[in-house]
């Protein structure tokens, strides 16, 4: 039934038509699906048809809800749980071999020997030439206290190396790493929201204050995408009282209209906090960072966060297949919702829009600060966004520095500790010349830009006017890889400082060796020392 009016056309649709929809378009669903199993000229597959269509239909929603088949399940209770069973390495794709990226200290891979850079060639006895990352991915997983013997390629040596695993139970946890900076101030690096988050969180906290007397801590959720919202509540309430309202959720469906609060005391909530965000701090993160700002208990350095405002809720489906699927929106204390995309309404091409500005709305924190919704968690003092070089980039993409790197390790077996080890210009230089006959391209800015004008001036007919001083300029930015090397010295030598400390300190030392170099860090630091700097970062009056 419709309604005309002045104002347009209202549809009123009742639960029986929504139902007979329903009924009537799961009928055509099945009818075409049986005729294209039996007439169309080729053979299908039932099972990729349907998936394709489900997932189809899911992706006019949002890139959340999700269709979870029963073999991507294992996947799925990685991302809630950081377990699952196999060796603990990350592996990529290099070409037409897969390797070795990442052992995980203390876990089998590290404790047998493999390395970064290793080739795998075989699996049990099964040559992998021509398998793909997902496949030989899938093959090193399996159950706990099962064997898996593995051959591989490495640099250095004549010969393959055979090591024999017994696969474990794997354990990521959401707090990879916490420690001291040398000031007396306490660093935690919460990479998710797994089902014990929390608990690491609280036991990270209780030994920073209660044990080492840390004097300020420094959160970092840079690059977190979220996940559990109960582990984003317990993680908020280890800074704040019992009784606070950390974030509510409303939906279509009742029963998702929620107010979470702490439900418990808190471990510390004096000490002075800094939480460091990006554009790739998302979701939970968005909740811990935006209930802290919103009730003034820490101060929020970085770029503008992600702007998930989503909560998805996982239900199951029959022949043990999940639908990941988005039941309601999150609200953080002051009442804002952060989403960024209006799935809702999409443009007539199908894109999506981020809410306009003439939409967004004022909120004030606890203490009367004004905050904003509709496009994520805008840091309290915004930093600039790291821009790294092209010729930076091309040397991570082609692996030029993971191959200096492993070479090194071969020549080094003993290096500094990972706050302190820096390698020596004669070594940068030794860089440069072994990096001579190694194949990798790129495009600097300038040269882009330059292509740019030549594409307009020729679309304007001004081009060969200025032809000669164009081939000049072209001449004149043309790059040297040597060149551009030393131009973007400390930025080179950071990156592959950082990648060299992996191979002896690994995940851990990835972290502490940017304890020096990192801006957003030397920032946090400057602020939890200096109390009027803190304060000035919290009214948003500070200048450097």
């Amino acid at each position: 039934m419709a309604l005309a009016t002045g104002l347009g056309i209202f549809s009123f649709r009742s639960p029986d038509d929504n139902y007979f929809e329903l009924s009537r378009n799961l009928d055509i669903f099945t009818t075409i699906l049986r005729e294209l199993t039996i007439y169309y000229v080729d053979p299908t597959d039932p099972k990729l048809l349907v998936e394709e269509g489900i997932n189809s239909m899911l992706e006019s929603l949002d890139p959340y809800t999700q269709f979870i088949p029963e073999e991507e399940a294992d996947d799925y209770r990685f991302i809630t749980t950081g377990q699952y069973g196999g060796i603990g390495a990350l592996i990529g794709q290099r070409e037409e071999n897969v390797i070795i990226t990442d052992p995980y200290e203390g876990f089998p891979a590290q404790k047998n020997g493999l390395q970064a850079g290793d080739i795998i060639r075989s699996i049990d006895g099964k040559v992998m030439a021509g398998k793909k990352y997902d496949e030989i991915s899938k093959m090193l997983k399996g159950a706990p206290n099962t064997t898996i013997t593995i051959t591989v390629e490495r640099m250095g040596e004549s010969a393959p190396v055979t090591k024999t695993l017994t696969r474990e139970e794997i354990t990521i946890n959401s707090v990879p790493y916490y420690g001291t900076l040398s000031n007396n101030l306490g660093y935690i690096r919460l990479g998710g929201f797994t089902d014990e988050a929390g608990q690491e969180m609280k036991r990270a906290v209780e030994d920073l204050v209660q044990k080492k007397n840390v004097t300020g801590i420094i959160l970092d959720l840079r690059g977190n995408p979220g996940g559990l919202l109960n582990e984003a509540v317990n993680i908020v309430n280890v800074f704040v009282d019992k009784g606070q309202e950390v974030v509510s959720t409303k939906g279509k469906v009742k029963e998702w209209d929620k107010m979470y609060r702490s439900l418990n005391p808190a471990v510390d909530t004096k000490t002075p906090l800094v939480v460091l965000v990006n554009s790739g701090s998302a979701s939970a993160a968005e909740i811990v960072s935006g209930a802290l700002q919103d009730l003034d208990r820490a101060v929020i350095i970085g770029q503008r966060t992600f702007g998930k405002g989503l909560v998805q809720t996982t239900r199951p489906l029959t022949y043990n297949t999940q639908l990941k699927i988005t039941t309601a929106k999150y609200y953080i204390p002051s009442g804002r919702c952060i989403q960024a995309l209006d799935y809702s309404h999409r443009n007539p091409d199908g894109s999506v829009g981020k809410v306009p500005d003439s939409l967004i709305s004022e909120f004030k924190t606890r203490a009367g600060r004004k905050v904003y919704d509709g496009g994520g968690v805008n840091p309290d003092y915004t930093t600039e966004t790291p821009d790294i070089s092209s010729i930076s980039q091309s040397l991570i993409n082609n692996y030029i520095l993971f191959d200096f790197a492993t070479l090194y390790k071969i020549k080094h077996p003993v290096i500094a500790g990972a706050r302190d080890f820096k390698i020596s210009d004669a070594e940068y230089e030794e860089f440069i010349a072994w990096q001579n006959d190694k194949k990798y391209e790129y495009i600097t800015d300038s040269e882009k830009k330059l292509t740019e004008l030549k594409e307009k001036a020729e679309k304007e007919k001004y081009f060969d006017h200025i032809k000669a001083e164009y081939e000049k300029v072209k001449t004149l930015l043309t790059h040297d890889k040597a060149t551009d090397l030393r131009l973007n010295k400390k930025e080179v030598k950071e990156l592959l400082e950082n990648e060299i400390v992996s191979r002896y300190y690994y995940q851990n030392g990835r972290i502490e060796t940017s304890f020096d170099d990192d801006p957003d860090i030397l920032l946090a630091v400057k602020a939890l020392k200096d109390q009027n700097v803190y304060q000035a970062i919290l009214n948003r009056s500070y200048k450097p």
